[in-house]
């Protein structure tokens, strides 16, 4: 499924990352990248607090919870600072810019327009075959009018967080590796487990919580894979978004990151038994635009 000789595209991403592929420069440039990264957030989130007042706390559990539209936007938007921290790692350390990662930009952007168009059919059509629930009725949650008004920006700031992790692991990260290891063991591996971490959220997932990194893992696994197939970033972003616009604009889970969601599952995170059923479902998906988006990028 994953041969060496479907990588040749790889290539054009992980030269450019040779001339400074030292170990310890990917270590200083993620504490540079992390470090840009907490700053600005912790910045923009602390000026907000402050012209809240009295209202800070409440106002902090509506961003925890992500329950409004406003809250969902700053979340959703703060993602940008990844790529800043990304983009200041790559010139201070490494002496390169940003669109290096990316790939060449007409590449990207007839990749991205080919996954996207595909994706969304496949996606559309699976929708418009039964069952239509969860197994239970859907909930609706916000006004369709409202939810089609707001929905340029919604897509804009899901695509602002779904391209900076993407930049960040099957770009930054990857490539980095690629550059000094050959093995697809350590530059696919490797960011994707430190992806599952990023989704291991015990507190919120309860015993679900590895399953759920679990599949994070495989996620990232196949979108090293479309990666270094491609020699752009772009499937691996038209993938991730179509996946998050369907989590997080169309059906979100009640107590996790909804305000943006035009409808609410009938179960929410804490429901371990329904999730544990739902996450084969899941699974399903993410194998069908995979391999949807390796049919648009087929030369």
């Amino acid at each position: 499924m994953f041969r060496r000789n479907d990588y040749i595209a790889h290539e054009s991403l992980v030269s450019p990352a040779r001339q400074s592929a030292q170990v310890w420069r990917l270590i200083m440039g993620l504490t540079i990248a992390s470090g840009v990264y907490l700053i600005c957030n912790q910045t923009m989130f602390r000026t907000l607090y402050t012209w809240q007042g009295k209202d800070a706390v409440a106002f902090a559990q509506t961003l925890t919870e992500g329950s409004t539209p406003f809250a969902m936007y700053l979340m959703l938007l703060s993602f940008g600072f990844m790529t800043l921290g990304v983009a200041v790692a790559l010139r201070v350390v490494h002496h390169r810019g940003l669109p290096a990662v990316l790939g060449d930009r007409r590449l990207f952007v007839q990749q991205l327009q080919a996954v996207l168009i595909l994706l969304v059919l496949i996606n559309g059509a699976i929708w418009l075959l039964p069952p239509w629930d969860m197994g239970a009725p859907l909930v609706p949650n916000m006004k369709l009018g409202l939810w089609v008004l707001l929905l340029p920006v919604s897509l804009l700031a899901v695509f602002v967080q779904v391209s900076a992790e993407e930049v960040l692991f099957r770009g930054y990260i990857q490539q980095q590796l690629a550059a000094r290891f050959k093995s697809p063991l350590v530059w696919m591996v490797m960011p994707a487990v430190l992806f599952g971490f990023g989704h291991y959220l015990p507190d919120a997932a309860g015993s679900n919580a590895t399953a759920i990194a679990l599949w994070a893992v495989v996620f990232g696994l196949l979108m090293a894979d479309l990666t270094a197939r491609a020699g752009t970033l772009a499937p691996a972003i038209a993938v991730h978004l179509v996946n998050n616009v369907t989590a997080i604009l169309i059906v979100s889970l009640p107590d996790d990151l909804s305000g943006l969601a035009l409808y609410l599952s009938p179960f929410n995170l804490q429901d371990t038994e329904a999730v544990r059923a739902w996450l084969p479902v899941d699974f399903g998906f993410m194998i069908v635009s995979w391999l949807g988006a390796r049919l648009a990028i087929r030369r």
